[in-house]
């Protein structure tokens, strides 16, 4: 089952948008924005090409590796707390693999 509220975002976890939100471009604000019944994120490129790799799929360390093919620095840190954010907001479940 998918927790919302992780006390650390570990490498193999698989983060998602949490039911009810979704990514769509704003274009009054000209930037990708997170919608849900409560609340609207904005958010900046880095954080768009993070939250379209978030499929459920995907775990942190696909994710970090995946932006780092595209980027020159990715810092596997940053990429965790940004998520660990979006899981305090209620934007994005994170599925644990507790085997």
């Amino acid at each position: 089952m998918p927790s919302t509220v992780p006390t650390r975002i570990d490498a193999g976890d698989r983060p998602r948008l949490a039911r009810g939100v979704r990514l769509t471009f704003d274009r009054a604000r000209q930037r990708h924005v997170l919608l849900s019944p409560e609340t609207v994120v904005v958010l900046n490129a880095t954080g768009t090409a993070i939250v379209e790799l978030c499929d459920g799929e995907r775990t942190v360390a696909d994710i970090v590796a995946d932006l780092g093919s595209r980027y020159s620095k990715v810092v596997d840190a940053d990429v965790r707390e940004f998520l660990a954010g979006l899981v305090g907001r209620r934007c994005v479940e994170v599925e644990r693999d507790d085997r």
